[in-house]
């Protein structure tokens, strides 16, 4: 019989409270002492960028003559590290009992101090296999944030957490960030949109189906005003799972010329690749 770890003591734990972290984070707007020892715990460092889902993205980046689809931005980053863990599944679908995603596709941890995650919840991983596993969670409408996450840290008992980097493939119903609006905006702005991309709305091609409101939007960043969708640009995180839902083009994720190999080496120096 296996030995029970503190990785499977946080995992039964972090599934009973699950449906509790809008309630934890809500208080991080009402104290400020148990703002900081929330943050200093779980938040403490963090840098995270939200990658859209690109299955209906129909412009790439362009940048110094290059074209890329953003998830290229991830690609790059699993295709200069050596130290590859997936998880075998996803924790916020599992303990969210999703019906809609597959709580199969898990996260996938980069750099020296995966090597520590234990091997009954993660595999050690190819390139080729990462890079593959992105290509299936692209392929099921899953979005993806990518950055230093000092929560997996804690959970899974891993350190040092500069030498972990997380990629999170994110569904609309489930995702651990949905509390994002409910945080104080010293946490949750570390939680940050892609350079270069916007989701635009157009009024003309907008059927008022309402699908979008359909507790699509992560971030609250969608709503109806005197009858029509808006988008406040000021919230939303670029996931495109908006534009994703909708069927008749009013929603679509867009960009500028953003430089796509600042965007890439900022994320490769979020963690040390020899610790």
């Amino acid at each position: 019989m296996r030995r029970i770890r503190f990785v499977d003591i946080s995992i039964f734990v972090l599934k009973y409270i699950f449906n509790w972290r809008f309630w934890i984070a809500e208080i991080t707007k009402k104290s400020k002492t148990y703002r900081k020892i929330i943050d200093k715990m779980l938040f403490e460092d963090d840098e995270i960028v939200v990658i859209p889902n690109t299955i209906n993205v129909n412009k790439k980046i362009e940048s110094e003559g290059s074209e890329f689809l953003p998830t290229d931005i991830i690609k790059e980053v699993i295709s200069r590290c050596d130290d590859i863990v997936i998880m075998n599944s996803c924790l916020c679908r599992s303990s969210n009992n999703c019906k809609d995603y597959p709580q199969d596709i898990g996260c996938i941890f980069l750099g020296p101090t995966s090597k520590k995650i234990p091997s009954h919840i993660g595999k050690k991983a190819t390139v080729e296999e990462a890079l593959a596993h992105v290509d299936k969670a692209d392929a099921a409408g899953l979005s993806h944030i990518i950055g230093r996450n000092k929560i997996d840290t804690v959970w899974m008992n891993v350190k040092p957490g500069e030498g972990l980097l997380t990629i999170c493939h994110c569904c609309p119903c489930c995702c651990l960030w949905k509390v994002y609006p409910n945080l104080d905006e010293s946490i949750s702005d570390k939680l940050e949109i892609l350079d270069g991309v916007e989701v635009k709305l157009h009024e003309d091609n907008c059927k008022k189906c309402k699908k979008c409101l359909d507790d699509v939007c992560m971030f609250k960043a969608i709503d109806m005003e005197d009858g029509k969708i808006t988008i406040d640009t000021d919230i939303c995180k670029g996931c495109g799972l908006c534009a994703n839902t909708c069927k008749f083009d009013a929603i679509t994720v867009e960009y500028n010329d953003a430089t796509i190999d600042n965007v890439v080496n900022r994320i490769d120096n979020l963690f040390e690749k020899e610790l």
